[in-house]
């Protein structure tokens, strides 16, 4: 899907975050310019970052798992140091976006991993290129077959939505009340502790920085995605990249019943749900994630 690149503000000035190991680039895509992390040397994985991070999302997954994999860590459009857009947030932009910048990196096929937002970018991804992709490791989010039974009952743990989907108030509460992203943070993860001071500092300033491509990413949700759902859209279309699902125990966002039911569309999908964690999988047991990408590649490859 086509979509207008008009700036609306150029990329974020502030210092990146202290990442021992990171290199750094931006390149231009489809119009938009996207900025590149990198760590390691090896067989190229594709990272994608959920809401309020960016790249540094990765960064305790990365020490882990950069011996022999080359992990490519953008920035999705409006986030982070990418440049912000007018529009572009839906799912399947999202996804063009990330085709396109493979293509400017030379990669054919990539090993991929998602968490939250990303996740779901993750998804379309292998629904629409599935020949890009050696195998999917997605956290932190329901497949789009998740059971409505499932769904329905839990439909209230998406509250905080309201204050961010709608255009012109949500951009307010996210650029005026940083709070707001700090509260996210600590509420959906099993244990408040896990974040450090600086973390939360950054990921709340890089939510009101971000605070437009926020806001439109969760309405293009409300606007195509949901209709989407309603309509049966996926239930004709199969997985069929290699895919592992990992959930977390105590994830109040995405509850491990709603990870279940999407065996039937898929050739080959897991789902594990992790123990004594929430809705931070990357940060709450990265070594969990490090471990399912080492397992998950070396068997895609």
């Amino acid at each position: 899907m086509t979509s207008s690149t008009t700036s609306v503000t150029a990329a974020v000035g502030r210092p990146f975050p202290n990442a021992e190991g990171a290199k750094h680039s931006r390149l231009e895509v489809r119009g938009v310019r996207l900025h590149v992390a990198e760590y390691g040397t090896g067989a190229p994985v594709l990272l994608l970052h959920g809401f309020p991070q960016h790249w540094f999302g990765w960064h305790r997954v990365a020490v882990l798992s950069a011996a022999g994999q080359r992990l490519i860590c953008p920035d999705l459009r409006g986030f982070g140091w990418s440049e912000q857009t007018r529009s572009g947030y839906d799912f399947d932009s999202l996804a063009d976006d990330m085709l396109a910048l493979l293509d400017a990196l030379g990669l054919d096929r990539v090993g991929l991993v998602g968490h939250d937002w990303g996740a779901q970018v993750g998804f379309r991804l292998c629904l629409r290129a599935p020949e890009r992709f050696t195998g999917y490791l997605a956290l932190n989010m329901a497949h789009p077959w998740a059971r409505q039974r499932a769904v329905l009952p839990n439909v209230w743990r998406q509250w905080y939505t309201a204050f961010i989907e709608y255009p012109v108030i949500g951009r307010a509460v996210l650029r005026r009340w940083p709070a707001f992203a700090r509260f996210l943070l600590r509420h959906q993860v099993a244990d408040r502790s896990v974040w450090q001071a600086d973390e939360l500092a950054e990921f709340s300033a890089a939510a009101q920085a971000s605070a437009h491509a926020g806001q439109a990413m969760f309405w293009q949700y409300v606007v195509r995605e949901i209709p989407a759902l309603l309509r049966g859209t996926w239930r004709g279309q199969r997985l069929t990249v290699p895919t592992v699902l990992l959930g977390g125990e105590r994830d109040n966002v995405i509850r491990p019943s709603m990870l279940a039911g999407g065996e039937s569309h898929a050739d080959d999908l897991t789902v594990r749900i992790v123990p004594g964690v929430g809705h931070f999988l990357p940060r709450e047991s990265p070594h969990v994630v490090a471990e399912a990408m080492r397992e998950l590649f070396a068997t895609g490859s």
